[in-house]
């Protein structure tokens, strides 16, 4: 890479610069209100062809505009403008690692909490080793939360929204409060829903089960991709309500998502998980999942899309 992450060229407005020379009005409805939507565009290294592969680039950005197009903000960028301008900064950072990209639409100016616009765009790649700690651990000692998933009828999930990260948070910081990796939330009927910011799946019997997206579930890309990739390994997936106590008792669990892949849930509330290591079709779907990524998969080449 070119630049220290402290230093790194972010996409801004149409212009690529220093990190800390991008400035957004602190009255702007992004900074009071939480009022954006955003994407985390995982992007891997494929040594053997000294290529930087986006994954799943088009389905990022279809679920960008949904969710702008859900909480009513206007977007000024189409998805083939959006693409450009990620390519560009990464290439701009001579990045050649595993990187994550938050690309992120929000509303600048002077409104309020009802403001649609103006929008604008920022795009901040960072290498892997620079994020949060839970999503560079190698397993999970969870707990379930006191605090419930937010639902359709209040704050969607559906909607990638930085508003409704506030919930994640509430979950994460009793966690760490209390001793653990993370945390799993309950909806609000008291079924299993997610962790904060990663969905969820156990192995149960043989099994692959995970909650239903009606379950207060975000509209997973990597949830999806595990999907798509257990299928085609002949792994029965179920979609369906999970009780908390099935967690105790299962024999495999794990948490996924764009920045944390797939990460062994390896206790929940003290209960250990299998025994206690990641099991065989965690460790082989997550290894299918990094051969897809990486380009590796000759049948999923429509998931990747080159950098350089």
């Amino acid at each position: 890479m070119k630049y220290d992450v402290a230093n790194r060229r972010i996409w801004y407005k149409g212009e690529i610069l220093n990190v800390n020379d991008a400035k957004i009005n602190i009255l702007a409805p992004t900074a009071q209100f939480g009022l954006n939507v955003f994407e985390g565009i995982p992007c891997y290294w494929n040594d053997e062809q000294k290529q930087l592969f986006a994954f799943r680039l088009d389905d990022h950005y279809a679920r960008l505009l949904k969710s702008a197009k859900l909480i009513q903000l206007e977007c000024p960028y189409t998805a083939a403008e959006m693409k450009s301008a990620l390519i560009d900064v990464v290439r701009a950072n001579e990045y050649y690692e595993n990187i994550s990209v938050r690309q992120t639409l929000f509303a600048d100016g002077f409104g309020s909490w009802g403001t649609s616009e103006p929008t604008d765009m920022f795009i901040a790649p960072i290498p892997k080793g620079g994020m949060s700690k839970e999503y560079n651990k190698r397993g999970l000692n969870c707990c379930i939360t006191s605090w419930r998933r937010i639902d359709d009828n209040n704050l969607s999930p559906r909607i990638k929204c930085g508003a409704n990260y506030i919930n994640s948070r509430m979950g994460q910081r009793e966690a760490l409060r209390n001793g653990y990796d993370t945390c799993i939330f309950l909806n609000a009927v008291g079924k299993v829903a997610e962790g904060p910011g990663s969905c969820l799946f156990m192995v149960k019997n043989g099994e692959l089960i995970t909650p239903m997206l009606t379950d207060s579930v975000l509209e997973s890309i990597t949830r999806d991709t595990i999907i798509k990739l257990a299928h085609g390994m002949g792994i029965r997936v179920i979609e369906r309500s999970v009780d908390r106590t099935e967690l105790y008792a299962c024999d495999e669990a794990f948490l996924c998502g764009s920045a944390m892949e797939i990460t062994p849930v390896l206790s929940v509330d003290k209960y250990v998980v299998g025994n206690g290591e990641a099991g065989d079709t965690t460790t082989a779907l997550h290894k299918a999942y990094l051969d897809a990524a990486t380009g590796k998969i000759k049948e999923l080449k429509e998931w990747i899309t080159k950098i350089y």
